[in-house]
């Protein structure tokens, strides 16, 4: 699994700010490339201010699976409500705060 930065709490990327069982998802941030598991995770750590992804930038992989390593795009991600490989589900809450990580 690619490295998790921030404070997970467990190897299926959940931390400090969401553990639930749905909280299977780590973003790799489009300002420094790396994956933490919340906003709130690299506003602690990262030291730089977050960058979301441009719309441009779609197809790249940027969501990782907690459960399964399993790397999805942005548009994937957005467009799904679990791991199209293992089907792990993943929070519907997530959605309210996209913004936070993905141009609209």
């Amino acid at each position: 699994m690619p490295r998790v930065l921030g404070s997970p709490v467990d190897d299926q990327t959940r931390c400090t700010h969401y553990r639930t069982a749905l909280d299977v998802v780590a973003i790799r941030f489009w300002c420094c490339r790396e994956y933490y598991p919340c906003h709130l995770c690299h506003e602690e750590s990262a030291g730089h201010a977050a960058v979301p992804w441009p719309v441009a930038e779609r197809d790249a992989p940027a969501v990782l699976c907690g459960v399964c390593a399993h790397e999805l795009s942005v548009r994937s991600y957005l467009d799904v409500d679990g791991c199209p490989r293992c089907g792990a589900r993943f929070n519907p809450g997530c959605r309210l705060h996209a913004s936070l990580y993905f141009e609209d």
